[in-house]
Order: C-alpha cells, then structure tokens, then sequence
C-alpha cells in the first residue's frame, strides 16, 4: 500500500465562481476506492490548504455572496460545467 500525493487543482475565477479539476490518477483512486483516507497528519495538513482556500475565495466574492448564510438545511444548487463556462 502505497502513499499517493492529492493535488487537487482549485481555478477560481474574478467574480466567484470556480471549477474544482482533478488528475487522472486522482479519478482513478476515487473510481476504484470510492474514497480517500487521511491520516491524522494527513487531514491536518488537507484542513490547513483548505483553509487557506477559503480564505482566498473570500477575496473575489462580491459583497453579496460574502454575506449568504449557509445552514444544515440549505439547499446548493449546482450548474452543469458546460452552463458555467459560457458565463
């Protein structure tokens, strides 16, 4: 069993929006695992990165979207990929 490095490619565009892209090797380990194990090290280290995504987000939010309170309850709608790129 070996250790295989995750390096999920986050591109953020100026008004918000962003497309998550993943390896090929990244879809092969979920297609076949159905899911990925961090170590206690491991997560903490994948926490720490998405922190600090989150915090880059937040740069190009307008004042709006800055300000939308997510709940247990709400409700995410997604675009299909092809939708968001002529936008």
């Amino acid at each position: 069993m070996g250790i295989t490095k995750i390096k999920m490619n986050f591109i953020q565009k100026k008004d918000g929006s962003c497309t998550l892209h993943f390896s090929k090797e990244e879809i092969k380990i979920i297609q076949n695992k159905k899911s990925i194990h961090f170590t206690a090290e491991g997560l903490r280290h994948f926490g720490n990165v998405l922190m600090k995504i989150i915090i880059d987000f937040n740069e190009n939010f307008n004042t709006e979207t800055k300000n939308i309170i997510t709940e247990s309850t709400s409700k995410i709608k997604g675009i299909d990929k092809d939708d968001s790129e002529n936008k």
